[in-house]
């Protein structure tokens, strides 16, 4: 199949099928006498996988190197298991980074009135440097 149907039958896009192939994450297609990609069912399964890794977050590295786990029929499942507990923990850390933010936020408009006049707590509070996010480490986990 052509770029344009493995596209749509991996739920990848054309733009990124070749993004991955100058990554170097996908291999390139073969190519027809004319010069264009051709697909089979194997490049297909590869595509969806990097999908779905994708859709759950993981890093470009991260799926290359689930990839070689993938299709290294003698790897051992601890080594998959520890990429995607990295991963758990990296977005642990984002999470408690954006529930700061949050909070933060959500401060500064329950001090805001909100009305037709200039003056804004918000404002003044980002111009000032007053609206920096309070980091916290996540519980058990020491602040870097």
């Amino acid at each position: 199949m052509n770029i344009g149907e493995a596209a749509k039958a991996s739920g990848v896009s054309a733009k990124m099928i070749r993004h991955y192939e100058s990554l170097g994450l996908f291999a390139e297609a073969a190519r027809t006498a004319a010069g264009y990609r051709r697909y089979g069912d194997k490049e297909i399964g590869t595509l969806r996988f990097i999908r779905q890794a994708r859709d759950l977050g993981f890093p470009l590295e991260q799926i290359r190197a689930l990839l070689g786990l993938w299709q290294n029929r003698r790897r051992s499942s601890r080594q998959v298991k520890a990429l995607a507990q990295a991963h758990i923990d990296a977005l642990e850390a984002k999470l408690a980074e954006l529930q700061a933010m949050k909070a933060t936020l959500e401060h500064l408009v329950r001090g805001c009135d909100g009305d037709d006049r200039p003056d804004c707590p918000i404002i003044e509070a980002l111009g000032s440097g007053r609206a920096a996010v309070a980091h916290r480490a996540p519980a058990g986990r020491p602040h870097p």
